[in-house]
């Protein structure tokens, strides 16, 4: 569960005024999964990057922002949400704060400085239940028994999915952990060229065989692909 001790920061308001203007770093927190680990504040929001990548930027983490605003939320039974990948909480966050959505939340997260940074930076400000978990996300859905309504895989170290993430016993084993009706989401680079062809390939070939009713969604330099299609509004 979430440390108690630990509240959110408040950024001052001359600094988010200031962060409209040019970026302000926060706090750095390397570790041996992430060497370029830090806390800036840009527009106003706390990003949380990587050297190549941003992991969480509130509700401007727009890969799943615009997923969301195309999937009826609405109408599906969701109750209980796994995250793969915690960044700062822009997932649980921006479900709860701008699509209004009330839910159980569990993280899971291999680095112990992104969790740390996510309850100073993030977490306290939902009302949503959540649990995170330090654990490394593949053994943890390898031994994972309990059905979750929606997940979110958003694992990245700097800007590669590892291998073992994009395996068809970590696909079968995230098919085998949605409740009847669940749905995946999971992200993809698709950036540049090179990014874009494995994504391609990535869904045609592994993500279909363990998903055959799947589709993705262009999302800005990413692929989102999920696992239903017939949860898109409009056609893809």
């Amino acid at each position: 569960m979430k440390p108690s001790n630990l509240r959110t920061l408040q950024a001052p308001h001359w600094k988010k005024l200031l962060s409209h203007l040019f970026e302000l770093h926060i706090e750095s927190a390397p570790s041996s999964y992430n060497p370029h680990l830090y806390v800036s504040l840009k527009g106003g929001r706390y990003q949380l990057s990587t050297a190549n990548a941003v992991y969480s930027y509130e509700n401007l983490y727009t890969n799943f922002l615009y997923a969301f605003r195309q999937i009826g939320l609405e109408q599906l039974p969701v109750q209980d949400v796994l995250v793969l990948g915690l960044g700062l909480g822009s997932i649980p966050q921006m479900l709860e704060q701008d699509f209004g959505c009330a839910y159980r939340y569990t993280a899971v997260e291999v680095d112990e400085n992104v969790i740390y940074l996510a309850n100073r930076y993030g977490l306290d400000e939902l009302s949503s239940p959540i649990t995170t978990i330090c654990a490394d996300a593949y053994t943890y859905m390898l031994q994972n028994e309990e059905p979750y309504d929606m997940i979110c895989m958003d694992i990245f170290l700097d800007d590669v999915v590892p291998a073992e993430f994009e395996s068809p016993e970590f696909l079968d084993a995230l098919r085998s952990s949605l409740s009847p009706g669940g749905l995946l989401l999971y992200n993809r680079l698709a950036a540049k060229p090179e990014d874009l062809r494995q994504a391609r390939e990535f869904f045609e070939g592994p993500f279909l065989a363990a998903f055959p009713n799947g589709a993705y969604l262009d999302v800005q330099g990413n692929w989102m692909l999920l696992s239903r299609k017939d949860v898109v509004r409009g056609e893809i």
